[in-house]
């Protein structure tokens, strides 16, 4: 017997399980399908549904669960990433669709938790209105971009666009962002290589990471000759992601495989070599973890900060349309602020592969 016929023997033995498998695994899927199917047609049929639906929508979402993993066995390998896909993006479009059939059938106080239908068109109206009390619309009017150029030039298109409370935010964001991650990582860098600073400051940050940095607000507002304008919410997002980046990039630095530093110093790598080529590298993993955990972070502290002090901001209108006893458009700022972050966090990662294309 050869070795190729072997071979062809051993993979009938295991062909075999495997199609018995998935077998089992289709027959498991339709009588998933066709049971929960099966009970909501029952429930309909005997007037019971709208008695008994938020346990139904429950039992039903443990039953999408099941049906999922089933049909993740049985994908093949060249449909992995559409199935992947249809979960990450179906499963929201879902959950939105019951949120709208709920309203419609009467199962939600739709006062307080409109349907995302209308929900759109509170955003819609935030899109293209122009509040002409506050002098601010959503997204800064950029339809009328070519127009003002051609008429004030590049100091008329600054003006429409500094009326934007998407725009502020992301300033806002992006400032402390920037301004709290990169001292952050280089004293966490410091800190993880040498043991009497990570000693002398451990602590203290360990005491700073806990309190409430929309209760330092105050104290912020005080360091500065404005406490209304824009330096004390850029610098209290910087503190909270300097605390955050700081303590992440130690625990990074320090994490760190001896077997890597050795190896570092045995091809001659010493100092700033050491840094760059193995020290960093080998701690990014975590400091692009504690980017992102940072970055929600600023986005949380921004919006509160908008809540209590700002005129404008998605925070700032957010909490206005909720004084004013406006839902839709209160929820419409919450998926600005939703997407904002998702939008945010897309971008984060696409520096990750750039700066780390060995984890591709």
């Amino acid at each position: 017997m050869t070795i190729t016929s072997a071979n062809e023997i051993e993979a009938s033995r295991d062909a075999a399980p495997r199609a018995a498998v998935g077998s089992n695994d289709r027959r498991a899927l339709v009588l998933l399908v066709a049971g929960g199917l099966a009970a909501h047609a029952l429930l309909a049929l005997f007037g019971l549904w709208r008695a008994v639906a938020w346990p139904a929508i429950g039992l039903s979402f443990i039953l999408l669960v099941l049906i999922g993993e089933r049909a993740g066995r049985i994908v093949p390998v060249r449909g992995r990433g559409l199935y992947e896909r249809t979960l990450a993006f179906g499963f929201p479009a879902l959950v939105l669709l019951t949120w709208q059939l709920a309203g419609d059938y009467g199962l939600l106080n739709t006062t307080w938790f409109p349907q995302p239908s209308r929900i759109a068109v509170g955003l819609w109206d935030l899109t293209v209105r122009y509040d002409r009390f506050s002098g601010t619309s959503l997204l800064g009017r950029p339809w009328l971009i070519p127009e003002v150029y051609a008429a004030d030039g590049m100091a008329g298109v600054w003006k429409l666009l500094s009326e934007s409370h998407l725009l502020a935010t992301i300033g806002r964001v992006l400032g402390g962002f920037l301004l709290g991650a990169v001292p952050g990582v280089l004293l966490g860098v410091v800190m993880g290589m040498n043991q009497t600073v990570r000693l002398m400051l451990d602590t203290t940050l360990s005491a700073i990471y806990v309190l409430p940095k929309i209760a330092i607000f105050p104290i912020v507002m005080l360091m500065f000759a404005d406490p209304f304008g824009e330096a004390p919410k850029i610098v209290v997002v910087a503190l909270a992601v300097f605390i955050l980046m700081a303590i992440n990039t130690m625990a990074g630095v320090r994490g760190i495989d001896k077997v890597y530093l050795m190896a570092g110093r045995n091809y001659g790598a010493k100092g700033w070599s050491m840094l760059r080529h193995v020290i960093l590298p080998g701690a990014m993993p975590v400091i692009f973890a504690g980017l992102r955990i940072a970055l929600g972070t600023a986005m949380i502290v921004i919006i509160s900060v908008e809540f209590l002090r700002a005129k404008q901001g998605v925070g700032y209108i957010t909490f206005y349309y909720w004084e004013v006893l406006n839902p839709e458009k209160m929820y419409a700022g919450l998926v600005v602020v939703m997407m904002l972050g998702v939008l945010l966090t897309y971008a984060l990662q696409s520096l990750q592969r750039r700066l780390m294309p060995w984890q591709q």
